[in-house]
């Protein structure tokens, strides 16, 4: 694998506050997949992966199965590792698809949600400003996917629910990745708050606007990052 020059892991020792080693190795090769550094093809090296992080190979693995999950990485049989064809282009057409899905959950969830979803929110909400404030983008991205998810629970339609997540799933590296351009996280933070607002006035037209609005300015960060770093 040529060098590249990944994102700091932090100290890569399982069981800190930083979550698991293969975590932050997943992460690391993430940010250098979304950004370009890791180029689409580009074959991924389990050992060589296991001597810049200083881990052994289980790790890695572990990171690649969940790389794959995601999409960002495809397992061959015998031929390991490789970082899939993902077009720019295809990466925005899902952010959008993404955003108006989103858009009809932000709306049926203001009509819908349970007093307890609505303090789950709001405590989801709560806990994201010192993470924001503090730049911890891992912990932050995690409670951002809570936050999300409970929205989609609060639409009470599985369907709905299920077809939002699977595509949040697919999108979730990058959804990530956005965070780490310019003050995004303190952005994000913000729309959520918006976000809030409105379901609590019990307007769903303007949660949904919000929300739309909310994963196109992530998309939009994301091509900016991109191109910030791209060959980086």
């Amino acid at each position: 694998m040529p060098s590249t020059r990944f994102a700091d892991p932090q100290d890569p020792e399982e069981g800190d506050g930083r979550g698991l080693l293969s975590d932050q190795i997943r992460n690391a090769l993430t940010d250098a997949i979304a950004s370009g550094a890791l180029a689409a093809g580009t074959a991924l090296d389990e050992q060589d992966i296991a001597t810049r992080f200083g881990a052994s190979r289980t790790p890695v693995r572990d990171a690649l199965r969940q790389l794959a999950f995601g999409g960002l990485v495809e397992l061959r049989p015998r031929r390991g590792a490789v970082v899939t064809r993902l077009t720019p282009e295809r990466i925005m057409d899902m952010f959008e698809t993404s955003a108006e899905m989103e858009a009809t959950c932000a709306r049926l969830a203001t009509y819908r949600m349970t007093p307890l979803e609505r303090s789950r929110l709001i405590d989801l909400h709560g806990q994201a400003g010192p993470l924001s404030a503090a730049g911890d983008y891992d912990s932050y991205d995690a409670l951002n996917r809570a936050f999300h998810e409970v929205i989609y629970a609060a639409t009470h339609n599985a369907f709905l629910a299920e077809q939002a997540l699977a595509l949040r799933a697919k999108l979730s590296a990058f959804r990530r990745t956005q965070l780490r351009h310019g003050n995004r996280l303190a952005g994000s933070h913000a729309e959520h708050a918006q976000i809030l607002a409105a379901m609590a006035e019990g307007d769903g037209e303007a949660a949904a606007r919000r929300m739309r609005a909310h994963m196109l300015n992530a998309a939009g960060a994301l091509g900016h990052y991109i191109a910030e770093h791209a060959g980086g």
